[in-house]
């Protein structure tokens, strides 16, 4: 099957005889009313994630935060996947020390300390091992939201090590581009391949936030940051400075934009016009860094187009109020 088929090409469509799983497409609606949630985040990886957990934490009115759990990653700022994830971890605790939430602080678990060896071997972490246990504390009428922004690596090793959790669970991942983009080599999913590929073939509800030819239109400015945000609250003043510095070394040009990607996984679980998405059969990742299309797959839900205006107006709203 042509993996480069136009978006307007790929319309869903259900098989004579094909049997739908119900339940699946329950959980794959977006929820109503108050939630229960956990955040897996490599933190300390880029600038996004401190927005996304903030953002996530202040929007308490829908989502009830359960757990924070930190990510492995490697990049220039970090000298391994368990140095990034341990740098994950204290910047998760910064963040919680400038919103002044030290109560959420117990809710932290330390991630996986490498990517997965193999699409059968999970990586053994307090992270993986809490989430393999309390999500079953759930159901699958009354699932655990589980919102990923990193390397899905601890997710993925949560579901090795107890697949009933797959019934109980909905993933909201940002992670791998768009289904039409040319190639499938993105930060999150390129780290770990046999992870991501465990997560869409699994069979758990699955939404994606691609990131090139979707969520890279996600963007924003230093005009813009230092109007919305600078000195309306610590936590404010860190973003900015440290969105600033990054992108200035950064960009080539001094009028850049930068994507805030991770925003977006919290923003599909809000009440709001932030987004569209459709379903489709589960893509394959595969290891040369495309997908492969089969449409025998389960279902999952693709998000294809952000409302950029709106979603940056309730993020700001709500990091801009000065009630911590």
């Amino acid at each position: 099957m042509d993996q480069f088929i136009k978006p307007e090409e790929r319309k869903f469509s259900i098989s004579p005889g094909e049997s739908i799983n119900e339940g699946l497409i329950r959980r794959l609606q977006k929820p109503a009313g108050k939630v229960d949630v956990v955040i897996d985040t490599d933190t300390y990886a880029e600038i996004d994630d401190q927005f996304a957990l903030a953002f996530l934490i202040k929007s308490d009115e829908k989502l009830c935060l359960k757990r924070i759990y930190a990510a492995p990653f490697y990049s220039k700022n970090s000298s391994g996947p368990a140095d990034g994830m341990e740098k994950s971890y204290n910047e998760i605790m910064n963040i919680l020390s400038l919103m002044k939430r030290d109560d959420l602080k117990p809710l932290v678990r330390r991630g996986s300390d490498r990517f997965l060896p193999s699409e059968t071997e999970a990586v053994d972490s307090e992270a993986a091992g809490d989430l393999a246990e309390l999500a079953m504390r759930y159901t699958p009428e009354k699932p655990l939201y589980v919102v990923s922004i990193a390397a899905i690596t601890n997710i993925a090793s949560a579901i090795l090590k107890n697949p009933a959790i797959i019934d109980r669970i909905v993933i909201i991942w940002l992670g791998g581009n768009a289904l039409h983009w040319p190639d499938n080599i993105e930060f999150n999913i390129s780290h770990d391949i046999a992870a991501g590929r465990i997560v869409f073939g699994c069979g758990a509800a699955l939404v994606q936030l691609p990131c090139i030819g979707v969520v890279s239109a996600f963007t924003t400015s230093r005009p813009e940051l230092e109007y919305w945000l600078r000195g309306k609250n610590d936590l404010c003043n860190y973003l900015v400075e440290h969105i600033v510095r990054m992108a200035t070394h950064d960009s080539r040009v001094p009028m850049w934009t930068r994507p805030i990607w991770d925003v977006t996984a919290v923003g599909w679980l809000l009440d709001g016009d932030f987004m569209l998405d459709r379903l489709e059969h589960s893509p394959i990742p595969e290891y040369d860094s495309h997908y492969s299309f089969d449409p025998r797959r389960h279902l999952y839900r693709y998000v294809y187009y952000i409302n950029r205006d709106l979603l940056f107006e309730a993020l700001f709203t709500k990091l801009a109020k000065k009630d911590f």
